[in-house]
C-alpha cells in the first residue's frame, strides 16, 4: 500500500505531511469548532490505539480491558485538577487552601506512571494466560475499574460516582491556558485549535517512542514472543518480564491518552469508559493494520472519525424513512457493515505490515529465528 512512498521522495512526503498537519486544524477551524473537536478526539485514539499495539501487535497479547488505563488516567487528572477533593475532605483543603492546579509537566508524567503501575498489576496475574483466556481476565479487569469508579461515592466520596467529576482544570503551561483562545495579532486561534497542536505533539512524540521500541532488542523480543513463546524463551528470552514490560509500556499511552481526555472535556464519568470503548480501540489496531503504525494511525482516524462523518448519512436516510430508524443505530450498522466489508476485503488490515510472518519462512525456523534475532 502507498508504493509512490520510497527512500527518493520519502523526505518531501513527510515535509507535506507535516504542513498539511499544521494547516489542518486551522482550515477546519474555519468551517466550525466541531470540525476541530473531530480532530482532536481522532488524535487521542491514534494515542490509545499506539498504547494498544505495543500489547497486541508487538507482543501479541489480547487485551480487551485497555480502556481501564484510559479512565486511570482521566480520573487522576480529574481529582488533581478539580474542586472535589478540596471539598470532600478538610485536611486536602487545609493543605491546599487555593486548590489543586496541577501543570502539564506534572500530569503526563504522573498519568503514565500511575497507568503503569496498574498495567503491571495486571499483567502479573496474567503471565501463564494466553488467547481467549488472557482476553476475558483483561475484560474482567476492565470492567471492574468501571464498576469501582461508578461506585467509590460511599462511604467515602472519592469518585463522585456516577455523577462524575465537573469543573476540571483545562491545561495550563508557561503563562498559556489552553482552554482560553490565543489571539495573535488580528487573528485567533479557539482552544480546541491549541489542543490539536499539544495532543499532535503528542502523538508524535508516541510514534518516535514506539519505532524505536520495535527496532530495539525489547522489540524484538515481544515479537519473538508474539511468534512463538515457547521457542522465545528456550532461546533464552525472560518471557516473564518481557509480557509486564508490554503491558507497563502499553498502558502508560492510555494514561497520558486518559489525562489529555479529561482535560479537554473538564468532565469525566464512568459511562465514558464502557466495554465497548475498549472494543472499539481493538478494532482500531486490527482494520488498520496489527503491528504497523502506519496502519494503526489509520485504523485509529478513520474508526474515531467515521461516526461523526457518518452522522450525515444516517440523518437523510432517517428522514427517508419518515424517522422510524433511529439515526445512532443506523450509523453503527453503517460502521459495522463497512469493518466487515473492509475485513473480507483485507483480512490483515488496511495496511499490514509488510514483514509481519514472514522472518519465520525466510529463516526456517517455527518460532526460533525471531528469538535467534533477539538473543544476537
Amino acid at each position: 500500500m502507498l508504493h509512490f512512498i520510497n527512500k527518493g521522495n520519502r523526505t518531501l512526503v513527510v515535509g507535506l505531511s507535516a504542513i498539511a498537519l499544521l494547516v489542518l486544524p486551522l482550515l477546519l477551524q474555519s468551517q466550525g469548532n466541531a470540525w476541530v473537536r473531530i480532530a482532536d478526539t481522532a488524535l487521542l485514539y491514534v494515542l490509545l490505539a499506539l498504547g494498544l499495539n505495543i500489547v497486541v501487535g508487538y507482543a501479541g497479547l489480547l487485551d480487551l480491558g485497555f480502556v481501564a488505563f484510559y479512565a486511570i488516567g482521566a480520573y487522576m487528572f480529574g481529582l488533581l485538577a478539580s474542586p472535589h477533593l478540596t471539598d470532600s475532605f478538610e485536611w486536602i483543603a487545609a493543605m491546599f487552601p487555593e486548590g489543586l492546579h496541577m501543570p502539564l509537566w506534572i500530569v503526563i508524567p504522573a498519568g503514565a506512571f500511575l497507568a503503569g503501575i496498574f498495567g503491571i498489576l495486571l499483567g502479573a496475574p496474567t503471565l501463564k494466560l494466553r488467547g481467549d483466556y488472557l482476553a476475558i481476565v483483561t475484560l474482567g479487569f476492565g470492567e471492574i475499574i468501571r464498576v469501582f469508579l461508578n461506585n467509590l461515592d460511599h462511604p467515602v466520596n472519592i469518585t463522585n460516582g456516577p455523577k462524575g467529576l465537573n469543573q476540571i482544570d483545562s491545561l495550563h503551561f508557561w503563562g498559556l491556558n489552553l482552554g482560553r483562545p490565543l489571539q495573535i495579532g488580528d487573528y485567533e486561534l479557539a482552544s480546541v485549535t491549541l489542543y490539536y497542536y499539544l495532543f499532535l505533539g503528542l502523538v508524535l512524540a508516541s510514534i518516535v517512542i514506539c519505532h524505536r521500541l520495535e527496532l530495539s532488542r525489547i522489540g524484538r523480543a515481544w515479537m519473538a514472543i508474539r511468534e512463538d513463546e515457547i521457542a522465545a524463551k528456550a532461546m533464552g528470552i525472560n518471557t516473564r518480564n518481557m509480557k509486564l514490560l508490554a503491558f507497563g509500556m502499553g498502558a502508560t499511552f492510555g494514561g497520558v491518552s486518559g489525562a489529555m481526555f479529561a482535560a479537554f472535556q473538564q468532565f469525566v464519568s464512568p459511562e465514558s469508559f464502557s466495554l465497548m470503548e475498549s472494543v472499539m480501540i481493538v478494532a482500531m489496531v486490527v482494520l488498520g493494520g496489527i503491528g504497523h503504525l502506519p496502519g494503526v494511525i489509520l485504523g485509529a482516524v478513520l474508526l474515531s472519525a467515521l461516526p461523526e462523518v457518518l452522522r450525515y448519512v444516517a440523518s437523510p436516510l432517517q428522514a427517508m424513512t419518515d424517522g422510524r430508524l433511529d439515526s445512532a443505530i443506523l450509523r453503527q450498522l453503517l460502521i459495522a457493515l463497512a469493518m466487515i466489508i473492509v475485513m473480507l476485503l483485507r483480512p490483515r488490515g488496511l495496511w499490514p505490515a509488510p514483514e509481519h510472518g514472514r522472518s519465520l519462512t525466510r529463516r526456517g525456523g517455527a518460532g526460533t529465528a525471531s528469538a535467534t534475532a533477539v538473543v544476537k
